[in-house]
């Protein structure tokens, strides 16, 4: 018997905030704390077998609307957390990509994420994707640019296919999405990779982010495991 091929799990991570309001603590305390936790989350998916892609939303589109010391805050520890793992990402054999505007986010973040993205690109054993200053609606329009862009340079203009906008996107390397967790009770799909997740199981944990383990992430994937995913037949 065939091994059962390898998932793409995501995960958007929710409840930061409340976490670090409940400890009395600034909002960007939730944040540290979920960092730190997502180390430990990484690492497991890294060891199991059946999981081939970590995606972890960690700032969409809509979240300029807070507030900006938070979003400050947030932006140095996403700096700080590339900065040091760029090194193991070598020697675990991990490869990083980012999905998300660039123009937006401070320059020096935007300048680590392509260099990080450039020194793994052929490490093949694990994918660490981050949507940073993502969100589904700006990918698709996105795309939507660059086909317009292809077919005025080429002064062209062929039918746009699935297949076609699916190249258009940020990753079209990756596969589609299998299973997203989203913490904190909240049970909406909050405008995350549309695209990709046409077909992805959703999994909704009461947990807040900073309190959710590893031993939650198996329990998830074994569940993944016992269900039955027809794609529509």
């Amino acid at each position: 018997m065939d091994p059962s091929p390898r998932i793409h799990l995501a995960i958007i991570p929710d409840g930061n905030r409340r976490w670090a309001k409940a400890q009395g603590k600034h909002p960007w305390k939730g944040h540290e704390q979920a960092i730190e936790n997502f180390r430990t989350i990484t690492e497991w998916c890294r060891k199991d077998p059946r999981v081939a892609a970590l995606t972890v939303w960690c700032f969409s589109t809509e979240n300029w609307k807070r507030d900006p010391e938070e979003i400050s805050q947030l932006m140095t520890m996403l700096e700080k957390y590339l900065a040091k793992e760029r090194r193991g990402f070598m020697k675990e054999k991990t490869r990083f990509l980012h999905s998300g505007r660039r123009d937006r986010i401070p320059a020096s973040l935007a300048k680590l994420i392509a260099s990080v993205e450039e020194e793994t690109k052929d490490q093949s054993e694990f994918t660490l994707h981050l949507a940073v200053d993502y969100g589904g609606k700006d990918e698709i329009l996105r795309a939507m640019h660059r086909l317009s862009n292809q077919e005025s340079a080429t002064r062209n203009s062929p039918a746009i296919t699935e297949e076609s906008l699916r190249q258009s996107l940020d990753h079209p390397e990756l596969p589609d999405i299998d299973l997203i967790i989203r913490t904190s009770g909240e049970k909406r799909t909050s405008n995350f990779f549309l695209w990709q997740t046409a077909y992805a199981e959703w999994i909704f944990s009461e947990k807040l982010f900073p309190d959710f383990t590893e031993k939650d992430v198996e329990a998830a994937v074994t569940e993944l495991d016992q269900r039955k995913r027809r794609y529509g037949a």
